[in-house]
């Protein structure tokens, strides 16, 4: 049987006596390489053989751990299937704190969500860009899960950036955070609809720039409704 780099059922180190804050730093940052092994196994099994094609052995393999430690990560594969939405969003809600108080609430989440977006580019995201074999249906159900979870998230956050005694605040921020995540769900559907056809090509076609156009859209209807 093959030994794990880390003995999940203990939670220490294989061999380690004693726990100090260097040893339980360690400790961390081996769970979080398990975990991007994990991801990054399974996006390029999913591409290469299809989800249906994939099992959990085959991940837990390509991350060079066992089955029994790819569930301590991971109720099944089909968790795989999208980047970690509550670290994603994590990310969105620590790029928008740090955003001017001043900047429009459009433009800083638009801001937010490109700096948040930046670490798990090169992995995690491609299930959200790549159609998958024999997975979207999937893939659009808990979509539309994280993303009215984290609408709500981002209304409460939004409605705290406004300055007091903006009128119908609560009502404002609901109808900004929804037309953002309308426009980041149009940027997703249109990513993987050119990549199917083949037309995402160029530097208009990248993610950040489909992001950007996005948000500019939304401020040109607006400015059209005014």
């Amino acid at each position: 049987m093959r030994a794990d780099p880390l003995d999940e059922t203990t939670g220490t180190e294989t061999g380690t006596e004693t726990e100090t804050g260097t040893e339980t730093g360690l400790r961390r940052r081996k769970k979080e390489q398990t975990r991007s092994r994990l991801r990054e196994g399974a996006a390029e099994l999913f591409a290469a053989r299809g989800f249906a094609g994939t099992t959990v052995a085959d991940i837990a393999a390509c991350a060079n751990v066992s089955e029994r430690t790819f569930f301590r990560y991971f109720d099944s594969k089909e968790a795989l299937l999208l980047p970690d939405m509550t670290l994603l969003f994590e990310y969105v809600e620590a790029a928008l704190a740090a955003r001017p108080r001043e900047e429009d609430p459009l433009d800083a989440i638009c801001n937010a969500l490109l700096t948040a977006a930046q670490p798990f580019a090169a992995s995690t995201l491609t299930a959200l860009t790549h159609p998958i074999e024999g997975a979207e249906p999937l893939i659009a159900a808990r979509l539309v899960e994280a993303f009215a979870d984290f609408e709500d998230r981002l209304t409460l956050l939004i409605e705290q950036r406004l300055p007091a005694g903006t009128p119908d605040a609560d009502l404002r921020a609901a109808v900004i955070a929804g037309a953002a995540m309308s426009a980041v769900r149009a940027v997703l559907r249109t990513r993987r609809r050119r990549r199917q056809a083949g037309t995402d090509t160029g530097a208009d076609a990248a993610p950040a720039q489909l992001l950007i156009s996005s948000f500019g859209i939304l401020h040109e209807i607006g400015t059209t409704a005014s």
